[in-house]
């Protein structure tokens, strides 16, 4: 089934800060009066080891939904644990990678449901990275992977689903492609979107937010547009705005 989100519900604004206090100002204005202006909130790597599970909960307090992006990449029993303690945190969204495996796929999605349960919680949209979107085929190329990005993001997308996952994180120009080969019911989330009037920054695979719609995605990763702007409120209008011209 197809999702059927509100424009400003498929925006999940990226916080990369270590910044407590700037990440809930920032969450605060994006949730005036407990009425949500996006669709969630993504804290990765450096939020998370800066400043752990508790600072996690104090943003996830303030009411929007919480992706936990840690991708998540080693051994199953260790991957099915880590999964099990994130499950504290009750994320709605959680990344793992592609890469790890169908074994530590599966592990993953088992974890997922179980931790969930223990805290009494809803199991979060378990999402497999395929191919990191500051990549490109040299990139690939440079690690002995010989395949294009594409294939590549295919093979990995159909073992991950295959595998347990819900959905993929991936590249705004794999979108369409994914859709047609996995259905609609895998939750496909794409960062490398960027406004019109956005720098590109480190993403070298991008799509304006209504292209990455109109291709197929569900939800849109954004960060530094909304967060760098002098006004994020202003900033994400702006960008729901695009969402509403391409639906």
């Amino acid at each position: 089934m197809t999702l059927v989100l509100q424009p400003h519900e498929r925006i999940l604004c990226a916080l990369d800060t270590n910044d407590l206090n700037a990440a809930k100002a920032t969450v605060r204005s994006l949730a005036p009066n407990g009425k949500p202006l996006i669709g969630g909130v993504k804290l990765g790597l450096e939020f998370f080891c800066s400043l752990g599970p508790p600072a996690v909960n104090h943003i996830r307090a303030l009411g929007l939904p919480l992706f936990l992006d840690l991708k998540f990449h080693d051994i199953p029993n260790t991957v099915a644990g880590a999964v099990r303690s994130a499950m504290s945190v009750a994320p709605t969204f959680l990344t793992i990678h592609a890469s790890g495996g169908r074994t530590m796929i599966a592990a993953a999605a088992d974890a997922a449901k179980q931790g969930a349960e223990a805290q009494g919680v809803q199991p979060p949209i378990l999402l497999a990275v395929t191919v990191l979107t500051s990549l490109d085929a040299d990139d690939l190329s440079s690690v002995g992977q010989d395949r294009s990005v594409a294939d590549q993001v295919r093979r990995l997308g159909e073992l991950a689903v295959q595998s347990g996952a819900n959905g993929l994180v991936c590249a705004p120009f794999e979108v369409k492609f994914l859709r047609e080969a996995l259905g609609d019911d895998v939750v496909l989330v794409v960062p490398g979107v960027r406004p019109e009037w956005s720098a590109k920054n480190d993403q070298k695979r991008v799509m304006t937010p209504a292209q990455a719609i109109d291709a197929g995605a569900d939800y849109l990763v954004i960060g530094r547009p909304i967060t760098a702007s002098p006004d994020p409120v202003e900033a994400a209008g702006k960008i729901v705005a695009e969402i509403e011209a391409g639906v």
